[in-house]
């Protein structure tokens, strides 16, 4: 980095940087953080040509003793070196099944080697290749905020009908406290189910659900899958006193929604459905249930990752379809249905992939393929045995559901 001067002196205003701008600068770790930490070795240049062919080696010199795991999120140079593709839970569950694997290699984000590590073996070693790929949605429910919100819960007297439902978008933390709370996660793929479960688990009457961290899958499960009213469902705000709720709002709730979201599907929005429509006549528009529930109504179509292949794999030749979900997958799609005639659009005008999930590219995978092959372990994600009790406890429940 180049030395900047200048000539007029820069007053001091006495201003202390918050923990959360001095990660973001770089100058703080937390590896406990969705943000995580700057990378401890030296990283190939990204313009050396030989990178494919390192990376092909390392995995190779690797042989069984590596398992490589690719996000669907993931940028086409680093999904061309996985040994299985998917959604967090699927790979998770995959990585489970291949015990002889002594290295999984996680390209995706840290709650996601979390889950990993929580549902392996102990013999097993999660690697994230980027400390810093992170996820916002996850980092917007702390173990202390949601601690502080069962307190909340507990004096407006609600708590003992409240059965806690984390999305597999959260930290270890938050999955722990969702099993010690009698409570279970769910993906997008079977939020209803998870929800039903929930409900069923108290009075039919006076049972809630409090929904982390995503509040859009939770509305949209509950009001779209669910049959619930809006007016069934309040806003968490762990920024405000008591979340900016009263007790009489709480007592009145049937979810209790943890103000969180994703930062690329809270992008798009109902003018991107009306401009695709206008622009491409007899589109399809399908959304991931991350969006906003406005977006989620004003759209034909509306599932998770896994649904959105499959419906594209099953949809007849000419059809047309424009999805709202990371554009990495979608522009893979529109390359893979191309030849039969599909065309496939991103939802949004504007081009929006998801940052953190791109921080896992060919340099940082290849270093960490050849630290492993010179039998150096890095990035090791290692979720502790207490909070591995419990999130695996919320996890069993998920798996146990019908």
């Amino acid at each position: 980095m180049r030395d900047v001067t200048t000539a007029h002196p820069v007053q001091d205003l006495d201003v202390q940087p918050t923990p959360l701008a001095l990660l973001l600068l770089g100058r703080e770790a937390d590896p406990k953080s969705e943000r995580g930490v700057e990378c401890p070795g030296d990283l190939p240049s990204p313009s050396d040509p030989d990178l494919v062919e390192r990376a092909r080696a390392a995995k190779e010199k690797l042989g069984d003793k590596v398992f490589v795991l690719g996000h669907h999120y993931q940028r086409d140079e680093v999904i061309q070196f996985a040994d299985v593709t998917g959604d967090s839970f699927k790979l998770a569950r995959d990585a489970a099944a291949r015990p002889e694997a002594e290295y999984i290699v996680f390209c995706g984000v840290h709650f996601m080697a979390e889950s990993a590590d929580i549902l392996t073996t102990d013999d097993q070693k999660v690697v994230l290749p980027d400390l810093a790929a992170g996820c916002s949605m996850a980092d917007m429910a702390t173990a202390e905020q949601v601690a502080e919100c069962w307190d909340v819960l507990t004096d407006a007297g609600v708590a003992e009908q409240v059965v806690p439902v984390s999305y597999m978008n959260s930290s270890a933390d938050i999955k722990a406290f969702t099993g010690r709370h009698g409570g279970t996660i769910c993906t997008s793929s079977n939020a209803k189910r998870a929800l039903e479960w929930a409900f069923e688990q108290r009075e039919p009457s006076a049972g809630k659900v409090l929904f982390l961290p995503d509040q859009h899958l939770g509305r949209n499960t509950a009001v779209r899958d669910m049959g619930m009213t809006l007016e069934d469902c309040v806003l968490y705000n762990p920024h405000k006193p008591n979340g900016g709720l009263t007790a009489e709002e709480l007592r009145n709730a049937r979810m209790i929604l943890w103000r969180g979201h994703c930062s690329v599907h809270g992008r798009f929005s109902v003018d991107s459905v009306n401009e695709v429509r206008e622009r491409i006549p007899g589109v399809n528009v399908l959304v991931h249930p991350e969006c906003k529930h406005e977006v989620v109504a004003a759209a034909d179509y509306v599932g998770s990752t896994e649904y959105i292949i499959k419906a594209l794999e099953a949809a007849p030749a000419g059809s047309k379809w424009a999805i709202g979900t990371e554009l990495n997958l979608v522009r893979r799609l529109a390359n893979r249905f191309a030849a039969e005639d599909k065309e496939i659009v991103f939802l949004d005008k504007t081009v929006c992939f998801c940052s953190t999930m791109n921080r896992i590219d060919l340099p940082h995978l290849v270093w960490a393929l050849e630290s492993l092959a010179e039998g150096n372990l890095v990035n090791r994600i290692d979720v502790d045995p207490e909070t591995e009790k419990y999130a695996k406890l919320a996890l069993e429940r998920m798996l146990a559901l019908p």
